[in-house]
């Protein structure tokens, strides 16, 4: 099940679970659409993957099966990925 989280990894912008505006990659890392397009270039700078967007979870499943509260936060920032 996802985690939906709360917030951009990149500039930790609040992400509710009913916003439209978030990309998450295939092991959940969290962004807002404006750090995946504009600093991210498309790519997880965790993983190297590609985003999809984060599905919205119906209000009566949140109430039993609630968002998380844990905010993660690229503590080295999240600048362009580097080429390897």
């Amino acid at each position: 099940m996802l985690e939906l989280r709360p917030n951009c990894e990149c500039c930790d912008k609040d992400l509710p679970p009913e916003a439209t505006d978030v990309l998450i990659c295939t092991f959940e890392c969290t962004f807002c659409a404006d750090c995946v397009e504009y600093v991210l270039g498309g790519v997880c700078p965790n993983c190297g993957g590609n985003f999809a967007p984060r599905p919205i979870r119906p209000t009566a499943m949140l109430e039993k099966y609630p968002a998380s509260t844990k905010r993660v936060l690229k503590s080295g920032g999240c600048g362009p990925r580097k080429a390897a």
